[in-house]
């Protein structure tokens, strides 16, 4: 289950789980919501949590659930963002319970993190969520070359918010808007088009 060497001291979920572990150690268990059975500590928007000279903040990302939560982790001048199940490499999760503009509002929060901010996926879809990308802007180089690189099977966890920002359609609405549908009036409308046309993609 783990290292003999080593301690388990505190649990952080970025996914639901966990509760089989949890019934053989007595350590607490952070996330967003008391839903999940095994959560013990529900974090709340910008509270802070230390791990050794970690330290993680909790985001407030609704959209895919209204509680969903991600993890901004910081160390000295590295930092890392844990993203669940609101963005992916070059995509991003299904408006569950939320709606387009909390979707936004969850984007904008991700969007105002260090460019080389390290970012790491609740699932991987890299190469399926690449093919959509390039559906929507076929002349994107960027997205081409991370295309080339996911087809070798190169590692492609983590990206980074720079990287997002040239290949994730989802981060990309407001300059591609003409690309998904020019008669979209706001930026909301358009992601809701995009996360539309990407559950029907084929």
């Amino acid at each position: 289950m783990y290292s003999e060497r080593l301690s388990l001291i505190q649990i952080i979920l970025c996914q639901c789980g966990n509760a089989k572990l949890l019934s053989k150690l007595s350590i607490p268990c952070y996330g967003g919501s008391n839903q999940v059975k095994a959560v013990t500590n529900v974090i709340k928007a910008n509270e802070t949590i230390r791990l050794g000279n970690i330290q993680i903040r909790a985001l407030s990302t609704a959209g895919h659930t209204m509680d969903h939560i991600c993890y901004f982790a910081q160390e000295n001048d590295d930092h890392a963002v844990f993203t669940g199940d609101c963005l992916f490499s070059s995509g991003c999760g299904r408006f569950f319970e939320g709606k387009p503009s909390d979707m936004w509002n969850a984007f904008t929060e991700l969007l105002k993190l260090p460019e080389d901010t390290h970012i790491y996926f609740g699932h991987e879809y890299t190469l399926s969520n690449l093919k959509f990308a390039a559906h929507v802007e076929p002349d994107n180089r960027d997205i081409q070359d991370k295309m080339k690189w996911a087809q070798e099977n190169k590692c492609t966890t983590p990206s980074t918010i720079s990287n997002e920002k040239l290949t994730n359609p989802f981060l990309r609405v407001e300059s591609i808007g003409h690309l998904i549908d020019p008669s979209c009036s706001s930026t909301t409308e358009l992601l809701g088009k995009l996360r539309s046309m990407k559950d029907n993609f084929k």
